[in-house]
């Protein structure tokens, strides 16, 4: 366990010690070492907290393998990989391992015992005890059994391991495994031909190995361990791969450089690595697992600064050092001591006013009595050891101890001067005062010179013992501190003249240990012949096997750093009880009971043989095992002199990638407190604040720097530096930025060949995201990392390493070159290391095509045809020179989901916002959103609350701090959550059972917690009645289903099931075809170990429903295994962008997400190549796809499409249109309609009868159908929608009637299609018109939102997609709003359609839409609304269709009038005023139908319009917009708004969109809108100008 809280104060007082890092970001390591019980705990009883938890033994193994192989695979050791296991511990560390495992096993019996109590119902399963990870017991054997399989598994297998040394030391092996670790590091670096530049990575949880790691003195030596989340809840647990998981990389150079600025004040005079030391030694005097600590020094309460403090002040003072390489030296130790123990008087003097007012209060009868009892009883025998105290001249003594026993005693005190009257008072009542310390805590009765002295004299034993055990192995194993509580600072005294000495001894064997630190209660894990002696009241050792014990925090806070008051065992007692049941062991109990040495396995080709399996049914026999079992190596193999010591080297001049240092850049350094963010949360303690200094005195000019940096690699993120190449280099004004064509990432490394620059003066809103820029990156440093940057006046604009790839070049020479990100991020300037030499693994470096694609090969394919496909290299011989190399590719049979695609709609989860499953249930929204989260309920009353236990009974099916989601329940958006029919269903039946909860909650909204008294009044039995709703909750398939961040986008359960069949229907044909083919060499992708990290093609595109294929060797997932994409993960950066895959095989260490059998996987883009991206982009293929593409941004984030927020959970499809490249063919897909047989009107099906609103047969909703509709109509009538572009060419009269005899069958098709769509698959939503106007067809589609204010009244605002936006009347609750605005918006569609005929039906019993006459129509409400504005240029022109004109009467005059009129008004009605201040703009392209939202106060009037279109303008205030006389017939005259700028002129029928700045906005200002992050951008693609 190491020293308890050290890792969290450590990275709160230095913050850069701890990287937190992904798995592309870890470096180089030659070796890898693995402190396996970590890996055995955490895969084994993940949560101890869950009594319903059961787990096999080969589900144990199993995981416990792939996290070998996901850290194998994440650290890639080049030379050694030695897996540790805890062996038989040193007895000084089984007493706490005694104590461990004794709380351990109690709590467990409570658990289970108040879970039973509440009436849950337990696995009739054995559960897992969790101290059978205890060498000797079977499990442990079988465990060893299963590594060694493993590993020759591994080794015969993966070819990322077989250059690898493995080592194995089991839990036969005596030692913990951390030290075993150390042993072999001390007998690597005391060879005379190490290398000082070995890296080193170390593996493990506990906080001591910070210390282990620097007693190496090794220069490049890491600590890797998950990342800590502290004060969070182990409830409900994510499905995570370990891709996923968070690691924190924590760099000892770093740590060195620390405590060198730690004691600063020392010097140069003094030799760090001897500081290093005896830091190392201080780090123990707050307690490990061998000593406990000193009274009153905690860590959290500033124990080890006080250390620190006092050890600057006594060196100087000292002939040496307190820790002399693993030696303690006695004499400065003494006075080092010395020095610290003011800290007891110190301590003493703090509490000694209070201890005085309470002895006033409550007397201290007690403690005087036991005072002058030991008192009495040390000066009785004072005469009988009068020699022997006399001897004592090298022991320790209370310093005065017996002036006050003198004075008890009734002896003639000498007088004193009436100042020293107090200090003796003081220090009388601090002697008593520690007197009673060792009275209470040790139960001793006589505190002697000879206890105090046999006290200290153990203490400084266990000092001096852990540091041999770190130093240099195990002195003693049979050494151990005999008391829970250590001595006063200031009773350790007379030190400096003790002889240290250790006896060697032996080890335990196993069954011994077991005996000596097992309870009772895991027995089970014994042999069946010592059991009794453990439960037997005849036993011998029967009382070091307490069924009942106390603990005591001793100044702690937590339960688990309590102390554990159970008796030291007897070894000589255990031993002999032991003695007469060893010989009824059995044959097998005995093989068990022994130790061995640790293994060597290395990779040998020429072997082949057989390895069977211990469990051959989940891990199948080794057929073909390469594996050579080296001679075990002897117990004192790696035994090093005691005079021996690692020294560190000068790196000053070389750079390990991923080793960080402070040295680059010139810095000052300065400790206060600044609250880093460390383990996301504040730190509350002090932290070692770096603060950069200017390295110019000139100012920087922006030129200058882009001449030293601008197409150059540097190393940015100081200081734990990555590469990255500049392309843009910018100072708030003007922009230096490189001029390259797309997809070229050139490293301009010459100065004579500056690179193309290109310089940029800033707009507006650059030079306030230039400003933004740099507030994060200041923020960023200072919160995280603790540096203060200071003033930034140059950003730099960069993209990061991503990896090297081989690149062919001429005459088949490769090269190996480094890839760049495409996403672009800013670093400022005086972070950035330039010009250091970077050392790189020396890794096997191909040089030409023969190396890199050698016969037998795997390769994949990165162009078209067979796009992905996996194949092997043949004899390419006689066209390498050519740079071809002759594959054969294995085409497999794809699964057939265009169907499921487009029928998706009918198997995803519908959601709906909280008002309307609030509606249906019959209750508040309020309490919708409130059971959905947490509810907790306390004991007794509010006025009267008992204890602070409180039982959590909501849902649990949001979590909004952690932005988390439990998909099929819940979904978030960007304004609120939605629910699906499954919450609304597990609501009723909670309201059904605990109707009184939900009353007490909507009569307390504004309460966090609630109270059983006051939800069951004048009841005894809340207690009951919430373990009632908690077991009810438990029993509910919802409490196990695992919850997913609301960024990751997924397909539901049931579209996966259907996945999972269609797969499984495509493996039934087993159709595969073999293509041999000669091949580019640029167009191969190789899976290589050096290029890992690089995506295979940057310009692939992820969608759902995408095929994919696994491209990584050595990796979870098989190599070449193929699955469908079923969700996608965005992150800020997109290298951490992560796509969730359901293969189409099992595979171990598969995830069950969403599916029935462990097939899942998360990965990273650069493990996966996208079959679907390649047939998307063969111009052979017309294969329909899904209509979805996520997109990550090219900088740091993305804006989302306002209807994004709604992805995957539309009642009808989880898509938005995202792409132009196949409209049609989507569309028609869409409707399923044949793209080759357009059937006209008459033949098409009769439209099926109306459907509920929560189901229908269409695959697109409304919005996002809307959309694809227009953006087809507008592509197939070439309609510009920015009005511009280039003119088109003159045309011949019989052209133009060709163009328009042709245009209007498109139109006339067109409008039948439109029609067609609109009846059959919005049956729900309103009229639908098809407006004509000069070559443009519009689909208007009335629908309507509301929202509330604060007063109560709502008022919708309707923004229909022809551009005309309608106002409802004011209401007092939704759902009138939406329907009287959504009634106003049909009246006007129309009154707008008048005088155009519709088109005859295009479904067989469907009525034709009628044209009601043109003419004022009556108000609906009497009240006012329904503001109607048409767009720009909203007059009748030439008839298309061959439709005649209305009457002469009714078109609009040349002289329009203004079109605002009351409700009911069409054009041409009474004239109104118009209304004041309204801003101008016009649309510029087909929209789907847009919703605004509008607050009123109900003692306002109606906010005017914020946006409306120019059309009504120009029709009611331009008296010239009149058609010119030489227009031509089918063509007018642009129209033009006095209020535009001169170049905003455009047709009719494209009118532009001129959105007038709001008032005090800045030119160039963009729309405020959310930071959403990358991958997950679902915006609609823009239009290209034709």
């Amino acid at each position: 366990m190491g020293v308890p809280k050290f890792y969290r104060w450590i990275s709160e007082r230095y913050p850069c010690l701890s990287e937190v890092v992904k798995e592309h970001q870890i470096p180089e390591f030659d070796n890898l070492y693995l402190d396996m019980n970590g890996i055995i705990h955490q895969c084994s009883h993940p949560n101890d907290e869950d009594v319903h938890f059961r787990i096999s033994e080969e589900k144990i193994f199993a995981d416990i393998f792939h996290y070998l192989e996901v850290l194998f695979r994440i650290i890639k050791p080049r030379k050694v990989f030695f897996m540790a296991v805890d062996g038989v511990a040193p007895r000084a560390k089984m007493n706490q391992q005694r104590g461990r495992r004794f709380r351990s096993a109690k709590e467990a019996e409570e658990k289970i015992k108040k879970a039973l109590d509440k009436g849950e119902v337990l696995p009739t399963e054995a559960r897992f005890d969790s101290n059978g990870i205890t060498p000797g017991t079977e499990f442990m054997v079988r465990l060893q059994e299963q590594l060694k399989y493993f590993v020759h598994n591994k080794l015969s297998t993966d070819k990322l391991w077989q250059n690898v040394k493995i080592y194995l030391s089991g839990h036969e092996t005596p030692g913990e495994g951390e030290h075993k670790i150390m042993e072999f590091i001390r007998s690597e670096t005391a060879k005379p031909l190490h290398d000082p530049n070995t890296r080193h990575c170390l593996y493990g949880l506990d906080a001591d190995l910070i210390m282990l790691g620097l007693t190496s003195h090794e220069p490049n030596f890491s600590l890797l361990r998950e990342e800590v989340r502290f004060g969070g809840k182990k409830s409900q647990k994510r499905i995570t791969a370990p891709e996923e998981t968070t690691f924190h990389l924590l760099h000892l150079s770093l740590m060195r450089e620390y405590i060198h600025y730690e004691f600063s004040e020392l010097g140069s005079n003094y030799d760090l690595e001897q500081i290093i030391d005896d830091w190392i030694l201080m780090s123990f005097l707050v307690g490990n697992d061998f000593i406990p600590h000193l009274p009153h020094l905690h860590i959290n309460h500033d124990a080890l600064p006080l250390l620190y403090k006092t050890y600057i002040n006594v060196l100087p003072g000292l002939d040496g050092y307190l820790n002399e390489k693993g030696h303690l030296n006695l004499g400065n130790f003494e006075k080092y001591l010395e020095k610290l123990s003011e800290f007891d008087r110190e301590h003493f003097s703090e509490v000694f006013v209070d201890l005085k007012w309470f002895e006033s209060k409550v007397g201290n009868k007690y403690l005087n009595e036991a005072a002058g009892r030991a008192a009495e009883m040390e000066a009785a025998s004072k005469q009988t050891h009068k020699e022997e105290v006399g001897r004592q001249d090298c022991s320790l003594s209370l310093a005065e101890s017996t002036s006050s026993d003198r004075a008890i005693d009734g002896a003639e005190v000498p007088p004193v001067e009436e100042d020293d009257e107090e200090d003796d008072m003081f220090e009388t009542e601090f002697r008593q005062y520690k007197r009673t310390y060792y009275m209470t805590k040790m139960g001793v009765d006589v505190v002697s010179d000879a206890f105090l002295s046999k006290q200290a004299k153990c203490y400084v034993e266990g000092i001096q013992w852990i540091l041999h055990y770190y130093y240099h192995g195990v002195k003693s194993w049979s050494w151990f501190y005999p008391y829970h509580y250590a001595p006063f600072l200031s009773d350790i005294r007379n030190i400096s003249e003790l002889k240290l000495t250790f006896e060697l001894g032996e080890p335990f064997m196993p069954f011994q240990q077991l005996l000596a630190v097992l309870p009772a209660a895991s027995m089970e894990l014994l042999p069946e012949c010592y059991r009794h002696l453990m439960t037997s009241d005849t036993s011998p050792i029967i009382e070091y096997y307490p069924t009942d014990f106390k603990t005591d925090l001793n100044g702690k806070q937590q339960e688990w750093e309590a102390v554990v008051l159970i008796p030291f065992i007897d070894e000589r007692c255990l031993l002999a009880a032991m003695e007469s049941c060893n010989s009824k062991l059995t044959k097998e109990e005995k093989a068990r009971n022994h130790h061995s040495e640790c293994a060597l396995y290395t990779y040998e080709r020429e072997k082949d043989y057989t390895y069977l399996s211990a469990i051959p049914q989940l891990f199948p026999n080794i057929i073909h095992c390469h594996v050579r079992y080296q001679q075990n190596i002897p117990l004192d193999a790696w035994q090093v002199p005691l005079s021996h010591t690692g020294r560190s080297v000068d790196r000053s001049a070389l750079y390990f990638c991923g080793f960080p240092t402070l040295h680059h850049i010139k810095h000052k350094f300065n400790m206060k407190k600044s609250g880093v963010l460390v383990f996301q949360q504040s730190s509350r303690g002090d932290n070692m604040m770096l603060e950069i200094l200017p390295t110019q005195e000139k100012e920087l000019l922006c030129d200058d720097v882009a001449e030293q940096v601008l197409g150059k690699s540097v190393f940015v993120n100081w200081p734990h530096l990555e590469e990255a190449r500049i392309i843009a280099v910018s100072d708030g004004d003007t922009r230096f930025s490189l001029e390259e064509p797309p997809g070229v990432q050139r490293v301009y490394r010459s100065h004579s060949t500056p690179p193309p620059t290109r310089v940029t003066y800033l707009s507006d809103k650059e030079q306030r995201d230039w400003v933004k820029d740099i507030q994060g990156i200041t923020e960023h440093y200072l919160k995280r990392k603790g540096i203060v940057v200071n003033q930034t006046t140059v950003l730099l604009y960069g993209q990061l390493l991503t990896g090297r790839k081989y690149i062919p070049k001429s005459n088949g020479v490769v090269e190996l070159e480094k890839q760049w990100a495409k996403q672009v991020l800013p670093f400022a300037f005086q972070t950035v290391v330039q010009d250091i030499e970077a050392f790189y693994s020396s890794v096997t470096c191909f040089k030409s095509l023969e190396d890199l694609y050698p016969p037998l090969s795997t390769v994949f394919m990165v162009g078209n045809p067979y796009y992905a496909a996996m194949g092997e290299v043949q004899d390419s011989s006689d066209v390498i020179k050519d740079g071809r190399v002759r594959v054969v590719f294995n085409v497999p049979h794809e699964p057939q989901l265009e169907l499921l695609i487009q029928n998706q709609h009918k198997y995803c989860v519908k959601y709906s916002p909280g008002y309307v499953v609030a509606s249906r249930l019959g209750i508040s929204s309020y309490l919708v959103s409130r059971f959905s989260g947490s509810i907790f309920i306390g004991r007794g009353s509010k006025k009267n609350p008992c204890g602070e236990h409180k039982a959590n009974v909501g849902l649990n099916l949001k979590f909004n701090k952690k932005n988390e989601e439990v998909p099929g329940y819940t979904k978030r958006t960007e304004k609120e959550w939605l629910y699906s029919a499954a919450v609304e269903e597990l609501l009723a039946e909670y309201l059904e059972r605990f109707a009184e909860v939900f009353d007490t909650v909507s009569r307390n909204s504004h309460d966090d917690v609630f109270y059983e008294d006051d939800i069951w009044p004048g009841e005894d039995n809340g207690a009951e009645k919430v373990a009632e709703i908690v077991t009810w909750l438990k029993s509910h398939p919802v409490s196990s289903i695992s919850r997913a961040s609301c960024d990751l986008q997924v397909l539901d359960a049931a579209i996966v099931e259907k996945i999972e069949e269609a797969v499984e229907k495509a493996k039934v044909k087993k159709s595969s075809k073999k293509v041999r083919d000669t091949v580019k060499a640029h167009l191969l992708f190789r899976p290589l170990e050096q290029q890992q990290g690089v995506v295979p093609d940057p310009l692939a595109d992820y969608r759902l429903f995408d095929r994919v294929v696994n491209v990584r060797e050595s990796f979870t997932v098989p190599l070449g295994l193929r699955g469908t994409v079923i969700g996608m993960k965005g992150a800020d950066r997109e290298d951490e962008v992560l796509y969730e895959v359901l293969f189409d095989e099992d595979f171990p260490g598969g995830l069950n997400i969403r599916c029935a059998s462990p097939r899942c996987y998360r990965l990273p883009p650069c493990a996966l190549m996208n079959l679907s991206h390649g047939a998307r982009t063969d111009p052979t293929s017309h294969k329909l796809t899904a209509v979805v593409k996520p997109q990550p941004a090219a900088a740091g984030g993305c804006n989302s499409h306002p209807l994004a927020a709604s992805l995957n959970h539309s009642p009808r499809s989880p898509f938005i249109s995202a792409q132009t490249s196949t409209e049609f063919e989507d569309l028609i897909a869409s409707l399923k309609i044949s793209k080759d047989r357009q059937e006209t009107a008459e033949n098409l099906p009769p439209a099926p009868s109306q459907t509920s609103a929560g189901q229908s047969d269409g695959p697109l909703s409304p919005q996002s159908f809307a959309m694809k509709g227009t953006m087809v109509l507008k592509e197939m009538l070439k309609i510009d929608g920015a009005g511009g572009g280039s003119p088109a060419p003159p045309e011949t009269a019989h052209d133009h009637k060709q163009n328009k005899r042709r245009k209007s069958k498109k139109l006339d098709l067109t409008s039948r299609l439109a029609s067609a769509v609109l009846c059959r698959y919005w049956p729900d939503c309103g009229r639908a018109v098809i407006i004509g106007n000069q070559g443009a067809v519009w689909i208007a589609v009335a629908s309507a939102f509301s929202l509330s204010c604060l007063q109560g009244v709502v008022v919708c605002q309707v923004k229909l997609s022809n551009g005309l936006t309608v106002h409802g009347p004011r209401c007092h609750s939704e759902n009138d709003a939406k329907e009287k605005a959504a009634f106003f918006a049909l009246q006007r569609l129309n009154s707008l359609g008048s005088g155009f005929p519709v088109q005859p039906p295009l479904f067989h019993g469907v009525a034709r839409l009628q044209s009601p006459a043109m003419r004022a129509m009556p108000p609906v409400y009497n009240q006012s609304g329904a503001l109607l504005m048409p767009p720009r240029g909203y007059a009748p022109a030439a008839p298309i269709w061959g439709m005649p004109l209305p009457p002469h009467h009714q078109p609009f005059p040349h002289q329009n009038p203004p079109f605002y009129g009351a409700a009911g008004t069409v054009p041409g009605a009474a004239k109104q005023q118009p209304v004041p201040t309204l801003p101008v703009g016009s649309h510029h392209q087909f929209i789907p139908l847009q919703v605004t939202k509008k607050r009123m106060s109900a003692n306002k009037k109606p906010q005017d319009t914020r946006e409306f279109y120019s059309a009504a303008q120009s029709l009611t205030g331009n008296p010239t917009a009149q058609r010119g006389q030489d227009t031509p017939p089918g063509q007018s005259r642009c129209l033009r708004d006095d209020n535009a700028p001169p170049s905003a002129s455009v047709s009719t029928t494209t009118p532009p969109r001129q959105n007038r700045p709001a008032a005090g906005h800045a030119p160039g200002s963009a729309s405020k809108r959310k930071h959403r992050k990358l991958a997950v951008n679902f915006q609609a693609a823009q239009l290209s100008d034709q």
